[in-house]
């Protein structure tokens, strides 16, 4: 009888679930979680087809630098070694076209000098394009007027 009042007995006990044991484990993962998120360095980067640049023997004889000023007008030069000639904007686009129809690969660097309006160097930039000549560039500094 004994055995039959202790089977009794224990199935009168009901299970209790400790929530104490299970917050620390939580807080445990939770600490655990964190700590390898701050040390995780995540570096990203994308896979870019960039242009060559061209160094200084290699075509830049016949590329042409077109400068915008402050005034409106542009310095045209071919090369690298060239003096940059001051044009106005009526002479800018039948220049281009006889640079276009002159050149085999007609390659033009735009930039501004440390006046220059926006308006200016998008004007350059249209005109070579109604030109028709594809490769362009735009520098994104100013640098001094005549260069």
């Amino acid at each position: 009888m004994k055995i039959h009042e202790a089977l009794a007995a224990a199935d009168s006990k009901k299970a209790r679930v400790e929530i104490i044991p299970l917050i620390d484990v939580i807080f445990f993962l939770l600490a655990t979680f964190v700590l390898f998120t701050l040390t995780l360095n995540k570096i990203q980067s994308l896979d870019l087809n960039l242009p060559k640049g061209i160094s200084s023997g290699e075509g830049s004889e016949t590329m042409l630098y077109l400068q915008a000023t402050e005034a409106g007008a542009y310095y045209w030069k071919i090369g690298d070694r060239a003096v940059p000639a001051l044009i106005t904007t009526a002479e800018l686009l039948p220049r281009l076209a006889d640079f276009r129809a002159r050149s085999e690969l007609p390659k033009v660097f735009i930039r501004g000098d440390n006046r220059a309006t926006f308006g200016a160097t998008i004007y350059a930039f249209d005109s070579v394009r109604l030109a028709g000549i594809p490769d362009v560039s735009i520098e994104t500094k100013p640098s001094p007027t005549g260069h």
